[in-house]
């Protein structure tokens, strides 16, 4: 569920960072604190969406803190008797409702195993501990005509819809991703409703997988968003988006009317690997939830970063905030620089010439880098060199069109802080193209 908070305040830099793998945010408003929920029993804490308290780490610590005892599989005795052989719960969310906590856990039987479920358990306290176990949604024994596959149960996710209906998406790899809806009164909250079996699937098992399923409501522009991640978590993951103007679907891409459900293709990245200038490159950023703070939105994620010494990609990853802009058609791109407090303004036409670092991501599943490109912008125009390469129109103060080398992308300007050198605030430019799917950043100098 989207985690929403009024204004808690802002600090000029990253000084206090986490590591939470598939981070799932909720904000407390008992202790005003987002609270980021992991696999592996990590948690991370933190008053701003900026700096991240280290809870809890994975294992034993985590095991103490969230279930009150390392003996865990006692407390989450059912999802065990599922599954078996799992090693942690994975992906857990945590809701708030009538007094009490839920956390839903998923279990798996090991990596790359369908042999799954997920549970719930509840407590009077955030971070617990934890107890009276539940099954949500567990393993089928054999595959579903519809799908010819059998339904993941780990990764889920409630949101409400803007009518107050409660909804939990769920799913990785194998059938797709899938979505239930769930009761809302009474006893039964946050229990699916009769006869829906493992629910509508609204996005489909691409050739690199689809897990980590996030929705969230916008009311502005009247679309839910259900981001998911494609490809590997240890090199190539990337975010994909798709919308709809019902919670359940049908959910499309940003190249047509194509339902997710049915076609993957036509989705495209919200960030793939990357090197900016001569800084350590960002990759495998995934399996996200969306913060909502006074009307702006956050992609709260994992990522890993560039090994300087082989070129691919490290195993330790850490907490990745960035903003969530909406063009003028209301699609969702991603701040090019990592969220330290900036807050939202307009701009002058004048404001957008300088010198940028230029990433232009096509919409493939890529563990490879793209390394930036420094180009320049003046009067409205693009250059590469002295070669004019491009043009910039600049709308409502906010809204970008950014055509580059015959592709046109529609885009949002925004104030950035320089996360990769120096520090300093500078114009950052984020946009889509309706064309091909593929984004691009300008990052100022």
């Amino acid at each position: 569920m989207i985690a929403s908070a009024g204004l808690l305040g802002a600090c000029s830099g990253i000084r206090e960072n986490a590591s939470v793998h598939d981070p799932s945010v909720f904000y407390d408003e008992a202790s005003k604190t987002y609270y980021a929920f992991g696999s592996h029993f990590a948690v991370a804490s933190s008053k701003d969406l900026v700096n991240w308290h280290q809870e809890s780490r994975d294992g034993a610590e985590g095991q103490k803190l969230l279930y009150g005892t390392e003996d865990w599989r006692e407390i989450v005795s059912q999802g065990d008797s599922f599954v078996g052989g799992n090693e942690n719960t994975w992906a857990p969310d945590v809701e708030y409702h009538n007094g009490k906590y839920y956390m839903y856990y998923s279990l798996t039987s090991g990596f790359g195993s369908d042999k799954s479920a997920i549970g719930r358990v509840s407590s009077d306290s955030v971070l617990g501990p934890y107890g009276d176990d539940r099954i949500i949604v567990s393993y089928a024994t054999t595959p579903l005509p519809e799908t010819g596959s059998r339904p993941n149960c780990i990764d889920p996710e409630l949101f409400y819809d803007k009518d107050g209906g409660l909804w939990m998406v769920y799913g990785s790899f194998f059938g797709g991703i899938f979505m239930l809806e769930l009761e809302t009164e009474g006893e039964n909250w946050g229990i699916p409703k009769p006869d829906q079996g493992f629910g509508k699937r609204v996005w489909a098992n691409p050739g690199e997988g689809a897990e980590g399923p996030f929705v969230f409501y916008h009311p502005e522009t009247g679309y839910y968003y259900l981001i998911v991640s494609y490809g590997s978590l240890s090199s190539d993951y990337n975010m994909r988006v798709a919308r709809s103007k019902s919670p359940d679907g049908p959910y499309e891409g940003v190249l047509g009317e194509m339902d997710v459900a049915l076609y993957t293709s036509g989705t495209y990245k919200l960030a793939g690997n990357y090197i900016v200038g001569d800084a350590q490159g960002y990759a495998a950023i995934g399996h996200c939830s969306v913060a909502e703070k006074d009307g702006e939105y956050f992609i709260v994620a994992h990522s890993r970063r560039q090994d300087e010494a082989t070129g691919g990609v490290t195993g330790a990853h850490e907490m990745f905030v960035a903003k969530l802009l909406f063009n003028k058609d209301g699609w969702p791109v991603m701040s090019p620089c990592r969220y330290t407090g900036e807050k939202t303004r307009t701009f002058t036409a004048e404001e957008l010439a300088g010198t940028y670092d230029v990433i232009v991501q096509n919409a493939y599943t890529s563990a490879a880098f793209v390394q930036s490109e420094a180009l320049s912008a003046a009067d409205g125009k693009i250059f590469r060199g002295e070669a004019e390469a491009g043009a910039v129109t600049l709308t409502d103060g906010k809204y970008v069109t950014i055509t580059l080398d015959g592709t046109t992308y529609e885009g949002v300007v925004a104030e950035c802080t320089q996360t990769y050198a120096g520090g300093g605030k500078v114009v950052c430019m984020s946009a889509v193209s309706y064309g091909n799917a593929s984004t691009i950043w300008l990052i100022g100098q």
